[in-house]
Parts: structure tokens; C-alpha cells; sequence
């Protein structure tokens, strides 16, 4: 089975505004409500190419259960553990001239929550898949992805890191399965600006291998992806052509992609052009990207 975990995930609110202004009233144009959060994202994703899995992490209040609803109209599974206290976040996007946006805080998680979190881990399977997605609440300890992958070292369990700078590094020690960063979130893990140059990528991505991790893929936005397989090859796919109406969770997509195309084929090379796609789709879309959408795209790849 594979797992998602959200620590704090959100209703996003998108809204769009044909001419923004501050300080007056603003009507909208359209306005649309999803669960929100990057495990959620990859939830949903690898459940519209076919795959069961099981959405994790912490709810609150009304908004809380609306999200747990929202999931699962999707058809996704879920497991979330009910905070007793405040609410799950609301996040708004506003499309207008500009994009902006506005994201919530989310409920405190205790330490009696995050048990039984761990809890729900421990129960975890050799050959189950975990995706761990995002960033760590200030709530909660900073070293939780640390502590989860701690525990489930050594039992046989794939796991996918989708993190940012400490948060990603400090947990490649322990060999996680597959880590996406950005081409951006690749260089400041190394203080350093990488501008898209496939040689300089692949350097920093060999280091992170060195380091710990098993498959390395980076996001370059319009520009495609690379990806480093822990057989030692490398390989770079230009992303298809499209017209970008959603950048919000694609590079989630492209985590589902990857795993929805390993699962299928056991071929971690298909996998990334699997993952290429369903992250292009995404963007090419305003919502999360479905199988027909990906199949059109895998035939340009």
C-alpha cells in the first residue's frame, strides 16, 4: 500500500479577479475550493492514474472535516488523526494581474498527537511506499522526518521525501528511496544559485546520492527535469509543450508520476518520464492532473 503524510493540510480558496485593488471591494471572477496540501496532492494524483492509497496526517474543527470529505470524494483513503483543539488551515489564492497568496497557520499539534502518528507507521508493511511531503508545522519538532524514518529504517519500506533544505538533508543518512528537489531548493541546500545548467544540476544531484539518497529527480519547471538513477545513470527530459494555467502542485504530481510509473513497471527510467508527464499535466491544467490527461503527454516524452 502506499501512504501519504500531510502535516497540516489546508482548503485552498482560489479565487480570480479580473482587476484587483486594494483597499476597495473586489468581486470575483470564479472561485473554486480544494483539499490542499503536497501529500494530498500526491494522493489524489496517484488515485486518478489508478493507484489506491491511504491520505495521513492531522485534521481540526469544521474545516478539518470538510478536507477529510473533499479527499475523499477524490476516492483516496484516509486516516487522518482528529486535533481536538483550533482548526485545519484555510489557504487563498488569489489569480489576478499577479498571483497571490495567503496561507493559514493550521491547529497545534502535541506530542500526544505525533504518537499517534507513529503509531499508525509502526504499522506499516515491507513493500508499502511512503510519501512524506512538505514542510513541518512549527508546532511539531523539527526533526520529525527524522524521528519517522528513524523508526521504519531498515523494514523493507520505500519512502519519498519531498522537503526543503535541513528538512531534506538530514534525513538522507537515512537512504531514502527517491527525493525531488527543485532546481532552486537543489541550490540553496548547497548555498549556491543553479540556473538550469544541466551540468552543474547533475553535480549537486551526485552529491546528494553521496550523501544518502537512492534516486534523485529534479524539477526545472518549463525546462523539464533530470533525474539520477542509483544505478548511476543519469537522465534529462524536456518538458512537454503546453500552456501553464496551474503551477500549484505539479512538482507533487511528478512525485505521484514517478511512483504511479514504478509501480506499473518496476523501471525507474519509465518512471521519470512517467513523472514528467503527470507533473506537466498538472501545470497544463486547473486542477490535479488525471490518467487520460498524463497517457496524451507520456506519447510526447
Amino acid at each position: 500500500m502506499i501512504y501519504t503524510v500531510t502535516f497540516n493540510p489546508s482548503l485552498d480558496y482560489i479565487v480570480k479577479v479580473d482587476n484587483f485593488k486594494t483597499g476597495q471591494v473586489n468581486r470575483t471572477a470564479s472561485e473554486r475550493l480544494f483539499p490542499g496540501g503536497k501529500g494530498i496532492n500526491v494522493s489524489i494524483v496517484l488515485k486518478n492514474l489508478g493507484f489506491d492509497n491511504v491520505a495521513l496526517g492531522f485534521i481540526a474543527g469544521f474545516t478539518g472535516r470538510e478536507i477529510e470529505k473533499r479527499v475523499r470524494d477524490f476516492g483516496c483513503s484516509s486516516d487522518f488523526i482528529e486535533i481536538d483543539n483550533g482548526l485545519s488551515r484555510i489557504n487563498v489564492k488569489l489569480k489576478s494581474q499577479e498571483e497571490s497568496e495567503i496561507n493559514g497557520r493550521g491547529p497545534q499539534i502535541s506530542e500526544e498527537a505525533l504518537e499517534k502518528l507513529f503509531a499508525q507507521l509502526d504499522r506499516l508493511k515491507a513493500g508499502d511506499v511512503l510519501a512524506l511531503a512538505g514542510s513541518i508545522p512549527s508546532s511539531m519538532p523539527s526533526d520529525t522526518y527524522e524521528r519517522i524514518m528513524a523508526r521504519l529504517e531498515n523494514r523493507g519500506i520505500d519512502i519519498v521525501v519531498d522537503a526543503t533544505k535541513d528538512l531534506l538533508k538530514k534525513v538522507l543518512k537515512y537512504h531514502p528511496f527517491l527525493i525531488k528537489p527543485n532546481n532552486h531548493e537543489l541550490g540553496d541546500m548547497f548555498g549556491v544559485t543553479l540556473k538550469k545548467n544541466d551540468d552543474e544540476i547533475i553535480l549537486y544531484g551526485k552529491k546528494l546520492q553521496e550523501m544518502g539518497a537512492r534516486n534523485v529527480l529534479v524539477s526545472m519547471a518549463g525546462d523539464g527535469a533530470i533525474f539520477l538513477n542509483e544505478d548511476g545513470s543519469v537522465h534529462k527530459s524536456a518538458a512537454p509543450s503546453g500552456e501553464v494555467k496551474n503551477s500549484v502542485g505539479a512538482g507533487d504530481s511528478m512525485v505521484a508520476g514517478f511512483l504511479a510509473g514504478y509501480l506499473e513497471s518496476g523501471d525507474r527510467t519509465a518512471a521519470f518520464k512517467m513523472g514528467v508527464a503527470a507533473g506537466s499535466a498538472s501545470a497544463f491544467s486547473e486542477e490535479l492532473a488525471t490518467r487520460q490527461e498524463v497517457a496524451d503527454l507520456l506519447n510526447k516524452i
